[in-house]
């Protein structure tokens, strides 16, 4: 079957990729010189299925407020005069319930956890590399309160069967040593052994060179315009400034980028661009660098160490699809990483880069069939493209070859939107 794919993200090369192992015939377009350029390149590194939760959540208004007040805020929102954000944001605050947050973290962590079991097959049959450690998560509670506030979160591990250990102080420090010369700024962790870490561009640059093995040809430099589709036929061709594309099925990856694609075909998505931001620090003292992630509760700032490098990333801005670097958001990040990890690296030297996270208002993908026969969906990760891919791509190659997949996908399809 001829597979057309737009968008070659992580998520949109992890479809092709196992498309192209179930012998699909595979074409990428990219408006971009290579894959993973925009918002793969520079995320936080974290490969967490166990911290799949989505943002809405009890509480989750009154902190928005108390965290826009913060110096170091881990949410900055800017007006504007865009009715997508404001229905976006409405939608979400009627996901901050106790009842649709177990529900949306069921379905997330459903998926995270499947991938990462797709994760480790595909790095047995491969040998991909990509900066990868085994070593969990340390989800870092500054407050009694913070760690108090875990019970609800453990409940849903416990019923998902993720392993977890909460820990005080001095329990944290064995898998994080650099921690002990910090230990007043804690009083403890949530710790997931089973997350792991590795950088996502170089992921994708390694499983995009796999995927042309197996023959998916990615057209670079290609900007895609619209979807033709009419009523009988569905969808026809993709038009784009090189020419139109024609295949048995269409694939929509594009992130934040594909509800504008797909609204006039009549598909109602609600994904949003929610602006993150990271620093890559050079290591200048391993022994003062984090081990894994460690992932700062009060700042909602991840620190991830990536081979000779310290990820940091977070923060969360609200201002469309405006892709300027923000001081104010780097002095955040420098913040962190300083406070936690003193003598791992010279923020000095830090590169800064900003991305667009496409998220729902649910905090759950939409993966899967639309009411148009041949055209599918794949976006909406927000922060969790890189811990869904490789799931995400195996459920997208069992459902073209019309196989159930080994997930259950109630609620993951943009049905639950009434699209």
């Amino acid at each position: 079957m001829q597979v057309l794919i737009l968008g070659s993200g992580v998520i949109g090369t992890s479809v092709a990729y196992y498309l192209a192992r179930a012998g699909h015939e595979v074409t990428v377009l990219e408006r971009q010189p290579a894959p993973a350029l925009e918002t793969s390149f520079g995320n936080a590194g974290e490969v967490s299925p166990g911290y799949s939760a989505p943002w809405a959540g009890p509480g989750v208004p009154v902190k928005a407020i108390k965290w826009m007040l913060m110096q170091h805020s881990p949410l900055v929102i800017k007006p504007m005069l865009d009715p997508a954000m404001w229905h976006w944001g409405l939608s979400m605050l009627r996901n901050c319930t106790q009842a649709r947050y177990e529900t949306n973290k069921g379905r997330m962590v459903r998926l995270a956890e499947y991938s990462r079991d797709c994760l480790k097959a595909l790095r047995a049959d491969t040998g991909i590399r990509y900066d990868e450690r085994m070593q969990g998560t340390l989800q870092l509670f500054r407050t009694q309160q913070q760690l108090d506030g875990t019970a609800k979160d453990v409940e849903v591990l416990k019923a998902s069967g993720v392993p977890y250990q909460v820990l005080d102080r001095e329990g944290c420090v064995p898998y994080e040593p650099a921690l002990a010369t910090v230990k007043e700024k804690f009083v403890g962790g949530l710790r997931l052994p089973g997350d792991e870490t590795g950088d996502c561009f170089k992921f994708t640059q390694a499983l995009a060179r796999l995927a042309e093995a197996h023959g998916v040809k990615f057209r670079f430099g290609v900007n895609i315009q619209a979807i033709e589709h009419n009523a009988g036929q569905g969808v026809t061709a993709v038009r784009t400034d090189a020419g139109h594309f024609t295949a048995d099925r269409y694939v929509v990856a594009l992130g934040s980028y594909s509800p504008a694609l797909v609204r006039p075909l009549g598909i109602r998505l609600p994904v949003y661009p929610v602006k993150g931001f990271s620093i890559t620090v050079p290591i200048t003292d391993a022994r003062g660098a984090p081990e894994s992630t460690v992932m700062d509760e009060t700042f909602k700032v991840a620190v991830t160490r990536l081979g000779d490098r310290i990820r940091v990333g977070g923060t969360a801005q609200l201002s469309g699809f405006d892709l300027k670097l923000d001081a104010g958001r780097r002095d955040t990040l420098e913040h962190v990483v300083t406070d936690l990890f003193p003598k791992g690296g010279n923020v000095r030297d830090a590169s800064f880069w900003t991305g667009l996270r496409p998220m729902t208002p649910d905090g759950t993908p939409v993966i899967g069939a639309t009411r148009i026969p041949n055209l599918m969906l794949s976006t909406g990760h927000g922060t969790l493209g890189w811990t869904m891919a490789a799931g995400t791509g195996r459920v997208m190659a069992d459902l073209v070859a019309g196989r159930s997949p080994d997930i259950d996908m109630e609620g993951l399809t943009v049905a639950r939107y009434g699209g």
